[in-house]
């Protein structure tokens, strides 16, 4: 492996630039946007770990599922879709990554890792479903899908969504395969939509779970089992505010670990938004991980320069 290891995490959400034109096209352009910043990492000398985001795109495909099962044809099961989603996003990444590589004269082999990560069969995240997915909806439209038998929620003051149960991640299952692969070289993406969700069964057997797991909490267990360098998490802002979206709103530079976490006790930060991307950061630090950033795709390598994005750090 050359260069310091950077694990990246994007966000299923910033591949949906506008929640208008969720087509395939215009995902197309967000991916390609976004690894065209990635390849200036790789330039530059970082070697890089992406993971990825799915949460818009697995309510899509389920919501399919759920209309052809009317006229007959049978469900997808939601392991069966989050690794249908780390397939074909990873396919996306995988191309345009390449692509934009080549124009800079870089000759990296890029693949996708469908990847297992183990949860506790007892979480309690499976008694309270609070992981959004899919569109952004009405509340007049999530309380018509909650009489079909939908866990619904408002989602930070953006929209109600769908929700289902998000475990803890607890082991990554091909963790061994994608140590080898960044060791010779290769530009790895794994553990798409935090990864497909799996418990060991009364026989000691894998076996996929109805769960999505947090993409930002599997990024962090990534990034701390490969002992990156640096962790970040690109979203749809470029840095983290206090008191956001009110008139003493504060943008945030760079904080310590202790800061973090109290900013975190004081509720600074809405759940299914930036609650866990905070937590996830503060658990790669707290894990001996030297730093994390957060920030937007287009910034990515002026935060890794120092001159924007929210650094956490260990005091």
């Amino acid at each position: 492996m050359t260069g310091k290891l950077i694990t990246i995490a994007i966000g299923g959400n910033s591949l949906i630039t506008d929640p208008k034109k969720p087509d395939v096209p215009h995902q197309w352009d967000a991916v390609r946007a976004t690894c065209e910043h990635i390849a200036a990492m790789i330039a530059e000398g970082w070697n890089v770990i992406i993971t990825h985001g799915n949460g818009p795109q697995v309510g899509y495909i389920l919501r399919r599922s759920e209309i052809a099962s009317k006229v007959g044809i049978h469900d997808v099961p939601l392991d069966l879709i989050v690794a249908d989603t780390q397939g074909a996003i990873g396919y996306m990444l995988q191309q345009a990554l390449d692509n934009s590589m080549r124009r800079l004269g870089i000759n990296r082999t890029v693949l996708t890792v469908v990847t297992q990560v183990r949860v506790d069969p007892d979480d309690p995240a499976f008694q309270n479903p609070n992981k959004p997915i899919g569109s952004f909806m009405t509340e007049e439209e999530a309380y018509r899908y909650e009489a079909e038998g939908w866990n619904v929620m408002e989602d930070a003051g953006r929209g109600w969504r769908r929700v289902v149960a998000s475990p803890k991640p607890l082991a990554i299952h091909e963790i061994n395969a994608i140590r080898v692969l960044i060791n010779n070289d290769y530009v790895v993406i794994a553990g798409g939509g935090g990864g497909v969700p799996v418990v060991r069964n009364a026989h000691g057997e894998l076996r996929g779970t109805y769960a999505v797991i947090d993409k930002d909490r599997a990024s962090s267990l990534l990034a701390q089992t490969l002992r990156a360098d640096l962790f970040i998490i690109s979203t749809g802002v470029e840095k983290v505010a206090l008191n956001f979206n009110k008139p003493e709103q504060r943008l945030l530079d760079q904080i310590t670990l202790a800061e973090a976490q109290q900013y975190m006790a004081e509720g600074h930060f809405a759940a299914g938004s930036m609650l866990p991307k905070i937590e996830a950061a503060i658990e790669f630090v707290k894990m001996g991980g030297p730093q994390a950033i957060i920030t937007d795709p287009p910034n990515l390598a002026r935060a890794l320069r120092g001159e924007t994005g929210t650094r956490i750090v260990p005091g």
